[in-house]
């Protein structure tokens, strides 16, 4: 498949995009590549294969949730530009 300028030039208006002629040829050449590319996918026999809903056969694979200290506050605090007392000091950032 292969389209003209006039049909890049349409879809890079519906997408908002502005291109000189010169790069306007240059993207229609790159996106008739894409294209063939996508064609020769085509080709490909895909008859006997089920679609795919998961990457992997297993279902909900979750670790054990294990609540534990890994910092303790006062290390946490230890490198803090600013702090006050038990909490880090930043800069205001609502109004």
């Amino acid at each position: 498949m292969n389209l003209d300028t006039k049909t890049i030039g349409k879809i890079a208006h519906l997408a908002r995009l502005e291109f000189d002629d010169k790069s306007l040829e240059a993207f229609s050449t790159d996106f008739n590549k894409i294209l063939s590319w996508i064609d020769k996918l085509n080709e490909v026999n895909t008859d006997n294969v089920e679609p795919l809903i998961h990457m992997s056969h297993e279902l909900n694979v979750l670790r054990e949730d294990i609540d534990k200290v890994t910092i303790s506050h006062e290390e946490a605090l230890i490198n803090a530009p600013k702090k006050d007392s038990d909490y880090f000091r930043v800069p205001k950032f609502l109004s």
